[in-house]
């Protein structure tokens, strides 16, 4: 099953929200909030996978909650596992994401 929701926020800026489930019934859920007044840039992003009992897998994002872990790219990090194991991580791409949760389905 797929959600997506698409909000306007300014004449340039908008927020996509999207949730995937995936065969084994885990779920991927997606926000990103871009800007496209020059070229498409996404200005905060969230990718979280949990299983079918909607337990934590992993959630790659770029809020700027963990600056005191002095992570080689903050603001960009990775959930693993857990909200308090965080890891450095470089800015995620879906598709990177949607790769990474095909290794662990299969």
């Amino acid at each position: 099953m797929t959600h997506i929701t698409v909000e306007k926020r300014t004449t340039h800026t908008g927020l996509i929200i999207a949730e995937l489930t995936f065969v084994d019934e885990s779920i991927l859920q997606i926000r990103e909030y871009i800007d496209v007044e020059l070229s498409v840039e996404r200005l905060m992003y969230a990718y979280q996978y949990m299983n079918a009992s909607k337990e934590l897998i992993f959630r790659y994002d770029n809020t700027g909650h963990h600056k005191k872990l002095n992570l080689s790219t903050y603001p960009h990090h990775k959930h693993n596992r857990s909200e308090e194991n965080v890891i450095a991580a470089f800015p995620a791409e879906l598709s990177s994401v949607l790769g990474e949760i095909e290794k662990i389905i299969l």
